[in-house]
């Protein structure tokens, strides 16, 4: 069902979709394509909210950095230089994060509005990304399909296709925190992810990926998240056609864990040490299923590239279930 959530300052409205099923209710919004709460029980059958959210549209509004829950593109993470080299043209985009482009700048697709439809078990969103929005080449229609499967689980499918090349990396920027309130750094990590992107200053890749072995990065055994993180993992299944489970998430107080599966070859994981007020550093963790940042200008990388009469898709879901 949907509801109007508040309105814009041009008096546009903006609803909000509530999913139901096994148990999991789920909130998104048509403006960014945000998440905006996710309702699941604990080990004792106790719901509680698991992401960090305003209450109204006005936050969203006035503090959007933080990205809460947002559907993020057209690229997701950064873009160094603010700029990336197509077909033998080079594309200047917008720096809004010191000197790159970040989150698909300024106006990127978490503060549109989109177009809202039901669909069994849950939500479409549909926008058209006009050429030259935000720098980005190419017009970009985009579908982003929000359901709830048979287990409660929420998957989010993506497509876009293109009338020119350009660069396509879209997410969803939820932050988790299991326990609903307090601080998540006790939350234990287990990530399928052998090596790591080191990063300059600027959070831009530098050299090549590294091994995570006897490093702060290794998750392959589940330990404690602790903080310090905002960094992308290279996922050790790559690139898949269908999801594959890359991520679980456990907080020992409540017993809820978070599994995430995804087609996308690596993942942003961030502790929220520096999110903002009215959060406290450390309150939430983001897994942002994702293609590597600065792709657009590392060839070595998996490619963002899409082209007229290609397909752009890509598919996370997120499982929720208790433990002990």
């Amino acid at each position: 069902m949907s509801e109007l959530f508040g309105t814009l300052p041009d008096g546009t409205p903006v609803h909000r979709w509530t999913l139901k099923r096994a148990g999991v209710r789920v909130r998104v919004l048509t403006y960014g394509g945000i998440v905006q709460s996710v309702e699941v029980p604990d080990r004792d059958g106790r719901a509680a909210n698991i992401v960090l959210r305003f209450a109204g549209l006005d936050g969203y509004l006035t503090q959007p950095e933080p990205f809460l829950g947002a559907l993020i593109g057209r690229y997701a993470n950064r873009i160094g230089g603010a700029r990336f080299p197509l077909d033998g043209l080079i594309y200047a985009l917008e720096p809004n994060d010191g000197p790159n482009n970040l989150h698909g700048g300024p106006r990127g697709f978490d503060k549109r509005l989109w177009e809202a439809e039901p669909v069994e078990h849950g939500v479409r969103l549909t926008r058209v990304s006009p050429h030259g929005e935000e720098g980005f080449p190419g017009r970009l229609d985009v579908t982003v399909t929000y359901t709830l499967d048979e287990s409660g689980a929420l998957r989010i499918a993506y497509e876009a296709v293109t009338d020119a090349p350009t660069v396509v990396n879209l997410t969803n920027h939820s932050y988790f925190n299991l326990g609903g309130a307090g601080n998540a750094g006790g939350h234990e990590l287990r990530l399928a992810a052998s090596r790591f992107t080191p990063v300059d200053v600027h959070q831009i890749p530098v050299g090549e990926p590294e091994d995570v072995t006897g490093t702060r990065f290794d998750f392959r055994t589940a330990r404690k998240v602790g903080s310090g993180y905002d960094h992308n993992f290279v996922l050790d299944k790559g690139v898949t056609d269908t999801p594959v489970e890359v991520v679980d998430l456990y907080d020992p107080a409540t017993g809820r864990v978070l599994t995430v599966s995804t087609t996308e070859p690596g993942i942003q994981l961030y502790t929220a040490d520096h999110i903002g007020d009215p959060f406290a550093p450390g309150e939430a963790i983001a897994l942002e299923t994702q293609h590597f940042p600065d792709s657009p200008n590392r060839p070595d990388f998996p490619s963002t590239q899409l082209r007229p009469g290609e397909v752009y898709r890509s598919e996370t879901v997120y499982g929720f279930g208790v433990r002990g």
